[in-house]
């Protein structure tokens, strides 16, 4: 059973990988499994999704959890089968047997009730367990499916760095523990990270790169990126920059199209939320309408929460499914967000005070702040006799709106310092072409140049970089310089920081030329800028989509409110008085139906909310988004006295 392949784990008796008590046992009870032919594209797609278990290990843990889905759906299944009403079976029962063919000619055969209880139960578990086992699959090719599409975005990038590392250096070890050193490159440089693992084990680069490029999922990028790389790298330093300047000229020009691509999907996305969120309202209208020629509409069905009128549940269905399509529209706009244009991830300071001190303009330390203020106000609110849903809403607002305020004012700084770092490093590429050194041309900028919001961050790099201990001059300056940038990009905190900045490090210490150096950083920093801006006006639209159409569906139901809603009230009365007239006088109740309407606008406001602020900045000015819609639409429903 022992084995050093990758896809595969070593035997827990070996003892050269330690297991949990619970996965010797999986791995006793299910490994087998692995050997199987059905398997093999699960195992394919392990390797390409990296997962720190081995495959026998990972698949022996999908088994023990079919098996544990089997034996709690067939209990769950039978039981409920078991107290079902008699009439329903007899009547399922019936259906089956007028419906299958043959059955329906030679009959069923009268079958107690237990032995369908359990033959149901069986059945519902042994789909689960096969469904279980699908799932864990499925969930192999989406971690590859996101590695890739990481790749896909951050390989361009890693390649521009890697034509200026190679100006300084030729060695293949180097240059890619460079790159794998910088997070900014995602998935890109966690690929380079087990490339030379894996040459630290084999003892060549060489085949570190191929054994790579065999198991990545970017099999039509990454892979003959790697394989060409290593061939024109043992060419030597000339053949290896001319064949990564060509290379990353034409990934950029696959980014230029990858974005189009992106764009295009993402109006597509916007027009079908609009269906989907703006339909749901006038299902619900039509509902209400229906109800008053249609009885049957009112007439309960069981629930597990008690009979619930038929009515009831599509309305609070259609606020559910509101709901999930905001968040799934959320989540698709977050995910399609190229990730060098992504929002700062915003960390949590050490210490109490420092908490305090950065909510001004940390999101993060707001949302802590504010969450216990929101929870009270939410108490404070039920205990005014506010209805719950209310209090918890404006509980809500009263956390969303502050925290989006603080994440928009952080937004608008990194812009600021964005701008200016731009500015900052066409400045310092003037002084290093006129050959000054580089501490000397950030010191001379610090001092001639107003760089705004970023000028605290430039006075400090420059007093750092001046600095120098004993010994080795040289050295200490060097080791100052990387140290003194690193504290910079942390000080920035900003992506576009992290993405330019960090490659002078790299490449000076890579002993790369600086004028070169930096004449690739002004391309890189000016292409990342524009860019940025061009996304920025782009996703503007999707905001002024999601506004919109949460400003229709509350005139849509205060129209509604306010003149339909009464005539068929006065309709209802109507019938009641005249036995011509096949309309229940009960299908209508005012004050019912208007809290109807205010429920399923509010999940619209939360939804649209969600989709205007996450294609705006991220997930915080999602918050401020549709905290703002939620109070727009409580003020307008209460002020017009419809709830």
């Amino acid at each position: 059973m022992a084995t050093t392949d990758r896809d595969t784990v070593t035997s827990p008796a070996s003892g050269t990988r330690s297991l949990s008590v619970l996965d010797r046992g999986l791995y006793a009870l299910f490994s087998r499994h692995a050997d199987r032919a059905r398997h093999e594209p699960d195992r394919k797609r392990y390797r390409a999704a990296n997962l720190p278990t081995g495959f026998d290990v990972y698949l022996a843990r999908v088994y023990g959890v079919s098996w544990v889905v089997l034996v709690a759906l067939a209990v769950l299944t039978g039981t409920v089968t078991a107290a079902l009403p008699s009439a329903l079976i007899d009547s399922i029962v019936g259906f089956l047997g007028s419906g299958l063919p043959v059955v329906n000619r030679i009959g069923l055969p009268a079958i107690p009730r237990l032995y369908v209880a359990l033959g149901i139960g069986l059945a519902a578990g042994l789909v689960g367990k096969r469904v279980t086992v699908w799932t864990g699959g499925l969930y192999l090719r989406w971690v590859a499916s996101a590695r890739r599409s990481s790749i896909e975005r951050t390989l361009p990038g890693a390649v521009r760095y890697l034509r200026v590392l190679a100006t300084g250096s030729s060695d293949q070890r180097t240059m890619l523990r460079t790159v794998a050193d910088q997070d900014a490159y995602g998935e890109t440089a966690v690929a380079f990270r087990t490339a030379l693992n894996k040459a630290e084990l084999t003892g060549s680069v060489d085949e570190g790169l191929e054994m790579v490029a065999r198991d990545t999922p970017s099999t039509d990028l990454l892979a003959p990126f790697l394989l060409k790389f290593r061939e024109h790298a043992n060419q030597g330093g000339d053949a290896l920059a001319n064949y990564l300047q060509l290379e990353g000229r034409m990934l950029s020009n696959r980014e230029a199209r990858a974005r189009e691509r992106t764009s295009g999907f993402l109006e597509l996305l916007s027009e079908l939320f609009v269906v989907l969120l703006v339909l749901p309202a006038l299902f619900v209208l039509i509902l209400t309408v229906m109800s008053v020629l249609a009885p049957g509409l009112s007439e309960p069905v069981a629930t597990p929460v008690g009979p619930v009128a038929t009515r009831t549940v599509l309305v609070y269905g259609s606020g559910a499914f509101v709901l999930a399509v905001g968040a799934g529209s959320a989540l698709l706009v977050e995910s399609l967000r190229p990730a060098e244009h992504s929002t700062s991830r915003y960390g949590l300071p050490d210490g109490v005070l420092a908490l305090l001190e950065s909510v001004p303009t940390n999101p993060a330390s707001a949302a802590v702040v504010t969450t216990p203020l929101a929870g009270a106000i939410t108490v404070l609110l039920w205990t005014w006799s506010y209805r719950p849903l209310n209090a918890v809403l404006l509980g809500y607002v009263a956390f969303g709106l502050p925290v989006g305020l603080v994440a928009v004012r952080r937004a608008r700084i990194d812009d600021a310092k964005d701008r200016e770092i731009k500015d900052f490093v066409h400045a310092v590429s003037g002084h290093v072409s006129l050959g000054r050194p580089f501490p000397d041309a950030v010191e001379r900028v610090a001092r001639e140049v107003d760089l705004g919001a970023l000028q605290n961050d430039v006075d400090d790099l420059a007093f750092t970089m001046n600095l120098t201990t004993g010994g080795d001059r040289n050295g200490d300056r060097t080791d100052v310089q990387a140290a003194a940038l690193a504290r910079f990009v942390e000080q920035v905190g900003t992506p576009m920081a992290e993405q330019t900045i960090g490659l002078v490090t790299g490449a000076l210490d890579a002993g790369s030329d600086s004028e070169d150096v930096f004449e690739t950083l002004q391309t890189e920093i000016g292409r990342l800028y524009h860019a940025r801006k061009q996304l920025r006006s782009s996703l503007l639209v999707y905001v002024a989509v999601g506004w919109t159409t949460a400003l229709l569906v509350v005139a849509i139901m205060v129209a509604v409110n306010g003149y339909v809603l009464d005539g068929f009230t006065q309709l209802s009365s109507v019938a009641g008085s005249s036995a011509g007239l096949a309309i229940s006088p009960d299908a209508i109740d005012p004050a019912r139906d208007r809290w109807r309407f205010y429920v399923v606008t509010q999940a619209t406001m939360l939804a649209c909310g969600w989709f205007a602020g996450t294609a705006s900045r991220g997930r915080y000015e999602a918050l401020l988004h549709s905290a703002a819609l939620v109070g727009v639409a409580y003020v307008v429903f209460t002020g017009a006295g419809m709830v």
